[in-house]
């Protein structure tokens, strides 16, 4: 079973910037996407980032131009780098991988937004 472990989240001002990254247990190569994805307080998770195998990416409108995902395969590592963050991109940020045969989840990464 695949384990996926996210860093990075925590307090920042609006305008500021986050790095979040999740750490894979297995080569990323094996995935033919990986995407993060978001929940706010009483609202469904939402996709905010994907990349695919062959490193196309996509983008949530709210978030583009301002956050960039991108991977590392020698480190088995997905980031988003998050630029002029604002309070609506407060919530908990989940890492994704999908394989053929499974989607996997990591257990989330609290962002907050606030002045």
């Amino acid at each position: 079973q695949v384990q996926l472990v996210e860093s990075g989240g925590g307090l920042v001002q609006p305008g500021g910037s986050l790095r979040l990254s999740c750490a894979v247990s297995r080569s990323i190569l094996y995935f033919y996407a990986m995407g993060w994805y978001r929940q706010a307080p009483g609202k469904q998770r939402e996709l905010v980032a994907r990349i695919t195998h062959s490193g196309g990416t996509s983008y949530d409108d709210s978030v583009k131009g301002r956050f960039t995902m991108s991977r590392d395969y020698a480190k088995n590592t997905v980031s988003l780098q998050m630029n002029s963050l604002k309070p609506e991109d407060t919530a908990v940020y989940y890492c994704n991988v999908n394989s053929d045969t499974s989607a996997s989840w990591g257990q989330g990464t609290q962002v907050t937004v606030s002045s």
